[in-house]
C-alpha cells in the first residue's frame, strides 16, 4: 500500500525559521515565574522596608558578609536586599528556563508522536497507530481523532484498491471476449458474421454498463447533484412499470404498495436506486412462482422505501458483504440482459450514503431478502413536486 501526500515537504521547506513551540513554553514559563518573583520582591519592598526606620550601627553586625540587622535599619537592609533580591531573580531565571524545557518538553510529547505518525502517513504506511495512554484531555483527544482518520483513510484506501482490482478483472472479461471474437472471425472467413456481430454487441453493450456504473460510483462521493422534493411512491412504480416485462417472464409477482411520501434529493439518482433494488429482488428470486413487494412510506419525518422478495435462504454471514463491489448472490442469472454487472448494491448503497440515508438488509426467515431504504424528507422549503396522476397501487 503507498499513499503520498504531495507538497506537505515543500510547503514545510517554504517556511522561514522560528522558535520551536519548546522553546516560546520556555520562555513563557520563565518569563511568569521571573514576573511572579518580581511582584513578590515588590510587594516586600512596598509593605515592609517603606516602615523601616534608621537605627544606630551598633544594632548591625556582620558575620561571614552577610548583614545581620539587630534593629530596623532601612539603609542597611536596602542594601543587603537588593543583592539578594538579584540573586533570588538570577535563581528563578535558571530555575524557570530549566523547570520550563522538562515541562515543555513532557506536555509536547504527545503533539511529536502525532506528527511522527503524520509523517509515516505521509510516507505511505497508514497501519501506524499513536495510541496515547491517559485520561482524555486536548492532547489525547486529538491522537485519537487522529487514529480515527487513519483507520478510516486505511479502509477507504484498502477499499478503493480493491474495487479497482475487481473492476480491472471484470473489464477484463469482456475484452477478452471481444477479442476472441475478432480473432475467430478473421482466422474463419466462412464464420457466420451476424452471429459473430451480435455477441460482439452483447459483450460491447455489458461492457458499456459496467463502464457507466463504476462511473456513477465514482461521482457518489463528491455528491454533485441537485436535491429536490421527489415523490418515491411515484419513482416505485416507474421502476416497477420498466421492470414488469421481466417479472413476467420469470413468472414473479410485482406489487407496489404504500402511501405517498416525498424524499429530499435527485429523482434520476434515486429512481436508479429504486430500478436496481427492484432488479435485484428479481434476479434473485425464485425461479417460478416468487413475489416482489416495493411498499413505500413515512417514518420519524424520513421517507422509506421497502423491496422485499422471496428466494433462497440468505446466510446472515453473506449480507455485510451484499454491497460491496461484484459481489453477486448464488442466484443470480448472467445469460440474459439483466444479468447485471455486479454494482447494483453497491450503487444503491454509494447513492443512499449520498443522499445522508441508511441502507439494512435483512434475510427473511423463509428465504429472500428485506431491503429498507431511509432518506430525509423534504424539508420545508423545498419545491413541491407536481401531483401524480394516480396514487400508489398494485402491478401485476
Amino acid at each position: 500500500m503507498g499513499v503520498s501526500i504531495a507538497g506537505t515537504n515543500a510547503v514545510a521547506m517554504d517556511r522561514r525559521p522560528g522558535l520551536s513551540a519548546r522553546l516560546k513554553l520556555t520562555l513563557s514559563y520563565a518569563g511568569f515565574l521571573l514576573l511572579g518573583g518580581g511582584l513578590l520582591l515588590a510587594v516586600v519592598w512596598v509593605f515592609v522596608l517603606r516602615w523601616m526606620r534608621d537605627v544606630d550601627a551598633g544594632a548591625i553586625q556582620r558575620r561571614f558578609g552577610v548583614v545581620i540587622v539587630l534593629g530596623p535599619d532601612r539603609s542597611e537592609l536596602q542594601r543587603g536586599f537588593y543583592p539578594a533580591a538579584a540573586a533570588a531573580m538570577g535563581f528563578l531565571l535558571l530555575f524557570g528556563l530549566a523547570g520550563g524545557w522538562l515541562l515543555a518538553g513532557r506536555m509536547l510529547a504527545p503533539l511529536t508522536r502525532i506528527a511522527d505518525a503524520a509523517r509515516t502517513a505521509s510516507a505511505g504506511s497508514l497501519s501506524h497507530r499513536i495510541r496515547l495512554r491517559g485520561r482524555r484531555d486536548e492532547f489525547r483527544e486529538l491522537a485519537d481523532v487522529f487514529d480515527a482518520m487513519l483507520e478510516q483513510l486505511e479502509s477507504h484506501v484498502a477499499e478503493q484498491q480493491r474495487f479497482a482490482a475487481n473492476a480491472s478483472h471484470e473489464l477484463r472479461t469482456p475484452l477478452a471476449i471481444s477479442q476472441t471474437l475478432l480473432d475467430t472471425a478473421r482466422n474463419d472467413p466462412a464464420q457466420d458474421q451476424g452471429e459473430v456481430l451480435e455477441r460482439l454487441h452483447t459483450v460491447n453493450t455489458r461492457a458499456i454498463d459496467l463502464t457507466e456504473a463504476l462511473l456513477l460510483l465514482s461521482r457518489m462521493d463528491r455528491k454533485s447533484f441537485t436535491r429536490d422534493a421527489v415523490d418515491l411512491s411515484l419513482i416505485a412504480e416507474e421502476a416497477a412499470e420498466t421492470l414488469l416485462p421481466l417479472a413476467e417472464q420469470r413468472r414473479i409477482t410485482l406489487d407496489v404498495t404504500g402511501e405517498r411520501t416525498h424524499a429530499l434529493g435527485s429523482a434520476e439518482l434515486v429512481l436508479r436506486l429504486v430500478t436496481n433494488l427492484v432488479q435485484n429482488a428479481i434476479v434473485h428470486n425464485l425461479p417460478d412462482g416468487g413475489t416482489v413487494t416495493v411498499h413505500t412510506g413515512s417514518l420519524h419525518g424520513a421517507s422509506v422505501l421497502r423491496v422485499e422478495n422471496t428466494g433462497q435462504p440468505v446466510p446472515p454471514e453473506l449480507v455485510p458483504t451484499l454491497t460491496e463491489p461484484f459481489q453477486r448472490g448464488t442466484q443470480r442469472a448472467r445469460t440474459d440482459e439483466h444479468a447485471g454487472v455486479g454494482l447494483g448494491l453497491a450503487i444503491v448503497h454509494s447513492i443512499v450514503r449520498a443522499h445522508d440515508g441508511t441502507l439494512d438488509l435483512t434475510p427473511r426467515p423463509t428465504g429472500g431478502l428485506i431491503v429498507t431504504v431511509r432518506l430525509p424528507g423534504e424539508h420545508a422549503g423545498a419545491p413541491e413536486p407536481a401531483p401524480s396522476p394516480g396514487g400508489p397501487g398494485t402491478i401485476r
